[in-house]
């Protein structure tokens, strides 16, 4: 692939390459062909709405955790539109009815709150319920929807089979970044504990988590575990992803504003770990920078920090062959997914830009960001 010329992008930007992102839909695509299964975009994930039209030709649709995401998929790809929040708030519900095909309660108590309205909504809606199997292989408990006191979803305990009139699917969700092996071991739960009430069922949700489109995920045990439950229960699987959507497909392209000394060499960087990539704090995770290596593996170790004052805003130690000068750009990778979805404008610092490259187009500016874009947020 002819590479992209991150010198003649704005700094700070993202950018998303979309070669990479059909590379990633077509796998996905073919897992649909497969199965018969639908894949569902998970907006929490990656909500770059201008790609939405890409996305479409693939995938079913969206699914949504809020109003707002749901009248995004609603609006910009036009396809399914599914939802889950743990609670609903009452006054958004019409309006919500209004661009939903599935809706997902968490709780037989939301189930029984708003079933009538989704009765009255005008237009075919199916229903389900979360159920929390109370099993998962997460290791942090911040990415974990089954650890012990989890609000999400319902347990077996608490599975009221009196109430599944109306209902027409379950859905689970117990993963986080993870292979399918550990689908496998989740879905002999979830059978243990649920696969009476899955012969009722006209679809089953497996949640998103599943690492797709990472090199060593195993497509083969996917595609046989999808179609094992659809054909022993008889009934439609969804899967909702919006990692494996974008995993590896985007750039964070900053540039270096003042090297320091203190100890060690320090650079301060245009962007922000806690504005522009906040996972990195919150996961934590070491995002990779091209031509750079752990810290003193190559000649020359800096602390890259962000430019706010919060004392933590420190994105890691990089080595670089050459030492790095006011001006340099750098470039982060894999950094299409949770970071426009979570990124803020703490200390008033800006927003990067949005940028797409294709070999047709080239280099497309989508969006940059100003004063009245922070100003609005406030009061």
């Amino acid at each position: 692939m002819k590479p992209i010329d991150f010198s003649k992008v704005p700094s700070p930007s993202y950018v998303v390459d979309e070669r990479l992102l059909t590379k990633n839909l077509e796998l996905l695509k073919s897992i649909q062909d497969r199965t018969g299964c639908r894949i569902l975009l998970a907006l929490k994930g990656f909500s770059m709405h201008s790609t939405f039209p890409l996305v479409g030709e693939y995938l079913a649709g969206i699914t949504a955790s809020s109003l707002h995401e749901a009248r995004l998929g609603y609006e910009k790809m036009g396809k399914e539109v599914h939802v889950y929040a743990p609670a609903y708030i009452e006054h958004e519900m019409d309006e919500l009815l209004g661009y939903v095909d599935h809706i997902v309660f968490n709780s037989f108590n939301q189930w029984a709150q708003f079933k009538d309205k989704v009765k009255s909504a005008g237009k075919t809606i199916e229903c389900g319920i979360r159920v929390n199997p109370e099993y998962s292989e997460i290791e942090t408990a911040l990415y974990d929807p089954c650890y012990t006191n989890s609000r999400l979803g319902t347990t077996l305990a608490n599975f009221d089979k009196t109430q599944l009139d109306g209902i027409d699917g379950l859905h689970f969700h117990a993963m986080c970044e993870q292979n399918s092996d550990t689908l496998e071991r989740i879905i002999e739960v979830v059978e243990e504990k649920f696969g009476d009430v899955l012969h009722q069922m006209k679809w089953l949700n497996f949640g998103g988590g599943h690492h797709i489109t990472r090199e060593d995920y195993d497509v083969e045990k996917l595609v046989n575990i999808i179609n094992y439950v659809q054909e022993k229960y008889n009934l439609l699987v969804y899967l909702e992803p919006g990692e494996a959507v974008a995993l590896n497909t985007g750039y964070l392209v900053a540039t270096v504003l003042d090297i320091q000394e203190n100890g060690m060499d320090l650079a301060i960087l245009d962007t922000s770990a806690t504005c522009h990539m906040p996972d990195v704090l919150e996961m934590p995770y070491r995002p990779m920078i091209i031509g750079s290596g752990q810290a003193n593996e190559l000649a020359h170790t800096y602390r890259l920090g962000g430019l706010t004052c919060l004392a933590g805003d420190v994105i890691g130690d990089y080595s670089f062959e050459q030492p790095l000068k006011p001006g340099d750009r750098l470039v982060f990778t894999d950094m299409a997914h949770y970071s426009m979805v979570k990124n803020h404008m703490f200390n008033g610092v800006n927003l990067p830009s949005i940028v797409s490259y294709n070999d047709e187009e080239g280099i497309k500016v989508i969006r940059e960001f100003k004063f009245e874009d922070y100003s609005g947020r406030l009061s």
